[in-house]
């Protein structure tokens, strides 16, 4: 099984993780897993995920460390090399052309779609039509290269039923609930980053303009302007960093600002001790740093234009585009006792165990589970441990 994915950063967070999570499940129910990603250098090693084939790839401007796959013969010359029994790509615009190698091949191929096409575009400031066009048109061509097109959320599916796809398939992604545990919160943390005062928010993301960052530092203002004493921290980097600083001190809002969090224990942690997070992005076809939030038992506001609300249920708030409504989200999840919310969110992210997204992921895939994985219960708080 050999997988590609473009535009993976050091800094990634959600697509690395379902890469990596993906990975290790396929590994498990026996198959071999190949997985190809672009790098500042030529690298292969043997990982908990499988192989991981690095090849040199070029920047993309202003995407603060994306790169892609761009020598598409030394690629497809890796491609006959391995010879895989099935192919599983990560990106319908620079990759769609594997889907053609892969008919010429005779090789199941599946396209994953991790992001609304017209949703991006969206958050770029291209006029509504044209972004409804742009998207149908890439997404007829990715629904024809490929056997079928896996959406992780019935949202994001949508703009492929739009066109007509009849190959488009659903699978979830999922959580790890042994790492993101309720019991993981941290009353010491929670006294250093908000110096004492009641409410912590958190905001975990790559800072670039689809995930609009800018919306937290905006309900921060909304929220302080009525009175609530609340501090925000910021766990994620990306272009729009060093100009959100700016705006946090210009506004003398009290924000930390970490940077990537690049262990996922620490970034566990955090999100654990947060009252609540915020998931701004409205271009969300999953949302995996919410779905993390929640196993920690911290509810989500999230944007309402994102497929992140109809996972959160009663987990969370649903928000729609300004600070003054994110504001209003923290304020409805707040009023809840504090067991009462992180009970219910912490339940409602154990629908979406790993386990499940990955057999979902190898029905799309024709390929069964070739060795029994064991039946594994979620760690309780009572039987998990710090760190």
């Amino acid at each position: 099984m050999v997988r590609l994915a473009n535009f993976v950063a050091p800094a990634s967070g959600g697509l690395r993780t379902a890469l990596r999570e993906l990975g290790a499940g396929y590994l498990a129910a026996g198959h071999e897993s190949v997985l190809i990603i672009p790098g500042p250098a030529e690298n292969d090693a043997w990982t908990r995920q499988g192989r991981v084939i690095t090849l040199p790839g070029r920047l993309v401007p202003g995407t603060g460390g994306y790169r892609m796959l761009t020598d598409r013969r030394r690629l497809q010359r890796l491609l006959a090399t391995l010879a895989p029994d099935r192919l599983e790509v990560s990106d319908r615009t620079t990759l769609r052309w594997t889907g053609e190698w892969a008919r010429r091949h005779r090789v199941p191929a599946v396209m994953v779609s991790h992001e609304s096409v017209d949703g991006v575009l969206g958050t770029w400031g291209l006029p509504p039509a044209v972004c409804r066009r742009s998207a149908d048109w890439l997404n007829r061509r990715t629904a024809h290269a490929y056997t079928s097109v896996v959406c992780t959320t019935e949202w994001a599916a949508r703009e492929f039923h739009r066109v007509g796809a009849r190959n488009i398939l659903r699978a979830p992604l999922g959580v790890d609930l042994r790492r993101c545990r309720p019991d993981l919160r941290d009353p010491a943390l929670h006294h250093e980053l908000t110096g004492g005062v009641p409410v912590l928010l958190a905001l975990c993301s790559r800072l670039s303009p689809e995930k609009r960052p800018g919306l937290a530092l905006d309900a921060l203002a909304a929220l302080r302007d009525r009175g609530v004493d609340a501090r925000l921290v910021v766990a994620g980097d990306g272009p729009l960093a060093a100009r959100l600083r700016e705006r946090a001190l210009s506004r003398r809002l009290p924000v930390t600002f970490l940077g990537h969090v690049g262990d996922p224990a620490d970034l566990a942690v955090l999100q654990a001790t947060a009252d609540v997070v915020l998931a701004p992005g409205p271009a969300e076809t999953f949302g995996l740093a919410a779905m993390e939030a929640l196993a920690c038992g911290t509810p989500v506001v999230a944007n309402g234009r994102s497929a992140v609300p109809a996972l959160l249920g009663p987990a969370g708030a649903v928000a729609h585009g300004d600070g003054d409504s994110f504001a209003d989200g923290v304020q409805r999840l707040l009023v809840r006792p504090a067991g009462q919310r992180r009970a219910t969110a912490r339940a409602r992210a154990e629908r979406f165990p790993w386990s499940a997204a990955v057999d979902a992921f190898l029905a799309a895939l024709q390929a069964p589970p070739l060795t029994p994985r064991p039946v594994l219960r979620p760690t309780t708080p009572a039987e998990g441990s710090r760190g």
